[in-house]
């Protein structure tokens, strides 16, 4: 016999389904060749953080391809930061060049 007090039949719950979700892509070389980018204009005067900045975004554009804006944008500001320290070592060495020749000269 039925009992009169229960309800309309529950549906049956859908049997539990698992949720993957996708870890994000990697992005750390990425991120830190931009950073150091950005710190080279606040530190123009470093010679290595540059340097390591370039590596970083070579390593990010080559392994990251999620983070490829970043790397990008970390290799021009090192790049920009790494010719100019060679164009003044140049400029510093062909001053001390002249310096040099002319004071031998006269």
């Amino acid at each position: 016999m039925s009992n009169p007090y229960q309800g309309p039949p529950q549906p049956q719950r859908p049997p539990y389904q698992q949720v993957y979700s996708q870890q994000p892509p990697p992005r750390g070389a990425s991120i830190t060749s931009l950073v150091l980018g950005l710190v080279s204009i606040l530190l123009g005067f470093t010679f290595l953080v540059p340097i390591v900045g370039f590596i970083f975004g070579v390593v990010g554009m080559r392994k990251e391809p999620a983070g490829r804006g970043m790397a990008i944008a970390g290799l021009v500001l090192n790049g920009i930061f790494l010719i100019g320290w060679v164009l003044l070592l140049v400029f510093v060495f062909g001053l001390f060049g002249l310096i040099a020749t002319s004071a031998t000269m006269g």
